[in-house]
Parts: C-alpha cells; sequence; structure tokens
C-alpha cells in the first residue's frame, strides 16, 4: 500500500507542472480566441457586410499564403532548438532571410491574383495600395510575429510564448477598438493602413524581445530546407481546403452571404485553439521522446489523442449552445451566422482526433509521410468542396468537410501504428538521423 501511495504521488508531482502549463497555455489561447472574435464583431459592425465581406474574401487569401511565408522554416527552428538549444542563432537566420524573399514574392503575387478575383466575383473591387498593405500586414508581419511564439516555445520558455499570443490577440483588439470607434474607419482600405501599421509596432516589440537572447546568423541552411517546404505544404494546402469553400461561395453568393460565413467559418477556426493549447506543449515533447524512435512517444500521442477529444466535445457542445446570440453581437444583418457555426462546430472533433497523429510524425522527423497525408487528402479535398460548395452550397459544402477531415483522421493514425510497428525493429530510423541538428 505504501508503494502505491507513493506511485499515485510520484504520478501527481509529474502530472501536476503539465496540467499548470497547460491551463496557461489554453487560457492565453483562449482569451486570444475570445479577443479575435471581439475584434471581427468590431469590424463587421464598422465596415458592414458589403466591406466586411471582401475583408473575408482577402483574408482567406492571406490565410494560404501566411503558411507560405517563410517556406515552413518555424518548424525547423522548434524542433531542432528543442533538441540542441545553441543551434538557435544560426536557425533565427534561416527564418528571417526566407520570410523576407518569400514575403516579397508573396505580397506581388497575392496582389495581382485577388485584382483579378475580386472582379471576377462579387463585382466589389479594392485598389492595389490597400490590397499590398493587407498582405504586407496579414503575411509577413504576422509571420514574424508568430516566430517569436515559436522560438519561446523551442526554448521551453511557454509563459513567454502565451505572452506573444495574447500580446498579439490584444493589440489587434486594440487596433480595430481604437481605429473604428474612436477615429470611426468604415472602409476597407482605411482599415488596411491600420492593421499593417499595429503589426508592424507589434513585431518591433517581439524583436525587442528576442533580441537579449542573441543575434541571429543570417544563412540559409540548405539542409533544412527540404523539411521545411515539406512542412508549409502540408499548411499552406490546408489553408487551401479550409478556404476554398468561402472562395467559391463568393462567386455565387451575395458578398452579405460570404460576411456571415466568413465570420462562422473564423469562429470555428478560432476554437480549434483549445486543442492547438495542448498540441504546443506536446509538440516539444514528441519531438524529445521520439528521438531514438517513433515508437517511444506513442504512449504520449494517445494520451494527447484522449485529451485532444475531451477539450473538442466541451468546445462543440459550448459553440453549438451559443451560436443563436451571434447575431446580436455581430449584427443583425449577419443572419445565417448561427446556422453556419452550429453547422461547422463538430469539425472540431475530428480535427482533435487527428493532431496528435500528425504532430507525432512530424515530431519524429517524418515530414514526408506527414506531407503525404495532409496534402493528399487536403488537395482532394479542395477539389470535392469546391465541387460540392458549386452543386449544393451550403449543404454539399459541410458534407465535403466532415467528410475529408474524418479521411485524415483514419489514414494518420494507421500510419503512425505502422511506423510505430517498424521503429520498434530499428531503434533510430533513417530519417532521423538525416534530420537531426547540427
Amino acid at each position: 500500500m505504501g508503494e502505491s501511495l507513493k506511485d499515485i504521488g510520484d504520478r501527481i508531482r509529474r502530472t501536476g507542472p503539465i496540467l499548470f502549463s497547460y491551463l496557461l497555455s489554453s487560457g492565453s489561447l483562449a482569451l486570444a480566441a475570445l479577443s479575435q472574435l471581439v475584434t471581427f464583431a468590431i469590424l463587421g459592425r464598422a465596415l458592414g457586410p458589403t466591406e466586411f465581406g471582401l475583408f473575408v474574401q482577402i483574408s482567406a487569401v492571406t490565410a494560404i499564403a501566411v503558411q507560405l511565408c517563410g517556406l515552413g522554416a518555424s518548424d525547423c527552428l522548434l524542433r531542432s532548438v528543442s533538441r540542441e538549444p545553441g543551434s538557435y542563432a544560426s536557425l533565427l537566420g534561416h527564418n528571417l532571410l526566407l520570410i523576407g524573399l518569400s514575403g516579397v514574392a508573396l505580397v506581388i503575387g497575392g496582389a495581382v491574383a485577388m485584382i483579378s478575383w475580386s472582379r471576377m466575383g462579387s463585382g466589389v473591387t479594392v485598389d492595389i495600395s490597400t490590397l499590398v498593405l493587407l498582405l504586407v500586414g496579414n503575411v509577413v508581419l504576422v509571420r514574424v510575429i508568430l516566430l517569436v511564439e515559436t522560438v519561446f516555445l523551442s526554448l521551453g520558455r511557454v509563459h513567454a510564448a502565451n505572452r506573444a499570443v495574447l500580446g498579439f490577440a490584444l493589440a489587434r483588439m486594440g487596433t480595430a477598438a481604437l481605429a473604428c470607434m474612436m477615429f470611426r474607419v468604415s472602409t476597407l482600405s482605411e482599415w488596411a493602413l491600420w492593421q499593417c501599421g499595429g503589426n508592424l509596432v507589434y513585431a518591433m516589440l517581439g524583436a525587442a524581445w528576442l533580441a537579449p537572447l542573441g543575434r541571429p546568423r543570417l544563412a540559409i541552411l540548405r539542409e533544412e530546407l527540404q523539411a521545411g517546404l515539406l512542412f508549409s505544404s502540408q499548411f499552406a494546402v490546408r489553408a487551401v481546403r479550409s478556404n476554398v469553400d468561402l472562395l467559391v461561395i463568393s462567386l455565387f453568393t451575395p458578398i452579405e452571404t460570404v460576411g456571415s460565413y466568413g465570420i462562422a467559418r473564423r469562429i470555428v477556426d478560432s476554437s480549434y485553439l483549445a486543442i492547438d493549447a495542448l498540441n504546443r506543449l506536446v509538440y516539444p515533447r514528441l519531438a524529445r521522446e521520439s528521438r531514438d524512435g517513433l515508437h517511444l512517444a506513442l504512449p504520449a500521442a494517445k494520451r494527447a489523442l484522449g485529451a485532444a477529444l475531451v477539450l473538442g466535445t466541451a468546445t462543440f457542445l459550448a459553440l453549438f449552445t451559443l451560436a443563436p446570440w451571434l447575431p446580436a453581437l455581430f449584427g443583425r444583418d449577419y443572419h445565417d451566422l448561427s446556422f453556419f457555426v452550429r453547422c461547422l462546430s463538430g469539425t472540431i472533433l475530428l480535427v482533435g482526433a487527428w493532431a496528435a497523429a500528425i504532430d507525432l510524425l512530424g515530431a519524429s522527423g517524418r515530414q514526408d509521410a506527414r506531407a503525404w497525408i495532409m496534402n493528399g487528402a487536403n488537395l482532394l479535398g479542395s477539389v470535392a468542396i469546391a465541387a460540392a460548395t458549386w452543386l449544393a452550397a451550403p449543404i454539399g459544402t459541410f458534407v465535403a468537410l466532415y467528410a475529408i477531415d474524418g479521411a485524415i483522421v483514419a489514414a494518420s493514425w494507421l500510419v503512425v501504428f505502422r511506423f510505430a510497428r517498424r521503429s520498434r525493429l530499428h531503434p533510430v530510423p533513417p530519417a532521423q538521423a538525416s534530420l537531426a541538428p547540427s
């Protein structure tokens, strides 16, 4: 009995810090999600359905572009620095160079693409200077800000990472409140200037936080490019899949409907933060535990799966219950908002079900397998969503979304179990040796 009590006490001591870290992480992300919701409410009321619908369309493009900006170098930094902190300077420089080079190409290409798309769709156009400001602010500067969080997570400074996330959300909310409530901003062109300026100020603050950690060593690490490209491709293709429905809907429905659907997607996407809060803590641990074999980290991934399902269920129930009150927050013009949120809220459970498996593949260095799963499902899914939206929006859209996430759940766990069996026979997988930090 004494031994059993001792084991229980040891387990509590081990679990306590992890639980406390998760509560802080989830708390910061929950507050960040709430502030994003308030920001969208402020913008939705100030800009009105037409201008806000156009903003949602452009945001769909920037959501894709921000995943390409930096070419996935942030994952290399998180994975390598968590194992070997001495690689920080070279990996930070690697990130900054790739953000700058890819950012220029994305801003130019995105502006040209959006000019054509806005004319083809709703008939509402936007000037090139507004597009450039939105792309710089929502792609390049946001990627720099996200890099600050990644650096702190890689060094195990979770409190600083939480501060960076929450601070950015509060800064965006403060910028929107100042612009729309005090200076009466009511057009997209005016908001583009405010948003870009606010993100620039916060990016400079993030740079000041990183300054004491040491100067970056500016050089592109060629050996990390392939892993980074595989990583970024997964999120870019997922972003395409996550926004293709919105872009297709914008071609066939009034711009006001696009605004309601865009808000619903943003609310549901923000609700994933409950699961993200868990994953951002688990990922560095999975990277360390899988260093000598993926199978060694499988128990931790299974525990993360159970926790994610509990969080996903709670989030789904909360969204489904609160959905009828959302039009009162955003404005009565967004009358389809409640229906859209309720239909989309169940996807949170499926995302929680595949997130742990996908993170284990990435943390163990199997970006190739992770990329095949995510890119294959999301590329095929993008076509399926576009077709379903075109043929039977919005019901067809919802059916396609659930089918795709369900397919990712099945594929990711089947691949994880296969690699785990192989890993038990080969303690150090070949992929691990090639991706180990120098």
